[in-house]
């Protein structure tokens, strides 16, 4: 037990003295988040380092008492607490707010590359193993408080996270693999392990990306899965990335599934534009180009829609280091609608219901000079496209170097206050404010496919 115990002591200062090695071949961004950000970022010329820069905000827990802080107009207030590494929301017709508390799939840690990636998860709040559970909060009267809580779901679940309700059918999108359960209005469990509707391509050594969003369409007869890639930049090659960086439109009255829009690196939240109708997501963008490169960014997505990755960034911009060139795909690139900021890790996405603008929920960065995102931003439309830069919405979870919130899906719950999972806290925020007041949320998609 003493050997054990010396070698973990001798394995954990290897492993902070190569962070520090790592740390110092990174580099410092020299102009701000703003620059890149909006329908015109600038883009200045790469910083190729052999790793990412390396700049992690410890995970510190929230005190009792303490909240992030909004923004002049609005307040928040804790909907939910003690959860386990809460990621995604979803809102039932009946105003039911679901929550997927998961985390990665486990995989063997190899190496000391393998050793480093998971002390720094760890250290960022995300190294616990997945809940693998999704559970149900029942605000019954509408008062910002929850009245009900327990497990809607525990069996068939393999780091669960999106969710969408289809009439009578519900389904979620595990790493591996979507499933359905039926589903009665009001219930507040559902049991069994459910039924598999399709594999999704988790073939590889590494996990990747882990995350498996869904959005209905809003007639209910498709089912929109978002898959992120295995790698940064294509390092293993492309074999391992087949059917990676794409969103996938699944037929559900035949079960057959294309890839809808391709060579988006890390597509996970997504929300029908409510005035164009066109289906939008946000993108985590490739990293080691430097602390000012590549933007994350929202877009309206083109059906065959290419986005560029791996060979390309925020449009025709050429990445050097994927082996395979490809000037076809790169002169065919989409540029994005709008820039999030480099490294902001923007993930959740949420239009208000008369189109005025989208909530934008930011992860935040471990791998920029100084730190970006940790914040929830509202970016205002016009005529159904972005119109002007974000305001910031909700910020506080960054604290010195410390991290005490993330946060991840946002979703508006029945009387139009906006949630915010946020995952390292494990807490859901409620905001009230003006931008909210009066719009009462549209119902999401239950239409039953013919």
């Amino acid at each position: 037990m003493l050997q054990f115990r010396r070698s973990e002591t001798v394995m954990r200062t290897a492993i902070v003295a190569a962070l520090f090695a790592l740390a110092a071949c990174g580099d410092t961004a020299t102009l701000k988040v703003e620059d890149g950000t909006g329908t015109d970022p600038k883009l200045p010329q790469p910083v190729e380092t052999p790793i990412p820069t390396i700049n992690i905000a410890d995970a510190k827990p929230w005190s009792a008492g303490e909240a992030p802080v909004a923004a002049e107009g609005y307040a928040v207030t804790s909907f939910a607490e003690g959860l386990a590494h809460p990621r995604w929301l979803y809102r039932l017709p009946n105003g039911d707010i679901l929550v997927a508390e998961s985390n990665k799939p486990p995989r063997p840690v190899k190496g000391i590359m393998g050793r480093i990636e998971a002390y720094i998860m760890g250290k960022a709040g995300a190294g616990a193993p997945s809940a693998d559970r999704i559970t149900l909060l029942r605000d019954a009267d509408g008062d910002g408080v929850v009245d009900t809580r327990g497990a809607f779901l525990a069996e068939g679940l393999g780091s669960p996270f999106g969710m969408a309700l289809v009439g009578d059918r519900f389904y979620v999108g595990n790493y591996a693999d979507i499933r359905v359960w039926p589903y009665a209005e009001g219930a507040a469990a559902l049991a069994g392990p459910g039924t598999k509707l399709v594999d999704l391509p988790s073939k590889g050594k590494s996990t990747g990306h882990w995350t498996r969003n869904l959005l209905a369409s809003p007639d209910g007869s498709k089912l929109y899965v978002a898959v992120g890639s295995v790698s940064n930049a294509a390092e293993g090659g492309m074999e391992v990335e087949d059917g990676r960086a794409a969103i996938h439109e699944i037929d559900l009255a035949t079960g057959t599934s294309r890839i809808f829009a391709s060579g988006l690196r890390n597509p996970v939240g997504m929300d029908w534009n409510p005035v164009t109708k066109e289906l939008w997501t946000a993108v985590n963008e490739r990293d080691a180009l430097g602390s000012d490169l590549v933007p994350d960014y929202m877009t309206s997505v083109k059906d065959g829609g290419f986005y560029g990755w791996p060979y390309s960034y925020y449009g025709q911009n050429e990445d050097s280091r994927p082996k395979q060139k490809r000037p076809d795909l790169v002169a065919k690139a989409i540029k994005p609608d709008y820039a999030l900021g480099p490294h902001t890790a923007s993930l959740g996405l949420a239009f208000l219901p008369d189109g005025s603008g989208v909530f934008v929920g930011q992860h935040g960065s471990w791998n920029r000079k100084p730190r970006s995102g940790y914040k929830v931003i509202f970016v205002p439309f016009v005529a159904g496209k972005p119109a002007g830069m974000p305001r910031d919405i909700l910020t506080g979870f960054l604290v010195g170097d410390h991290a005490k919130g993330r946060p991840v899906g946002v979703a508006f719950d029945r009387t139009g206050a906006l949630l915010v999972a946020d995952d390292v806290g494990g807490r859901i925020w409620r905001i009230t404010g003006p931008a909210l007041k009066n719009l009462e949320p549209a119902a999401e998609p239950a239409i039953a496919p013919e």
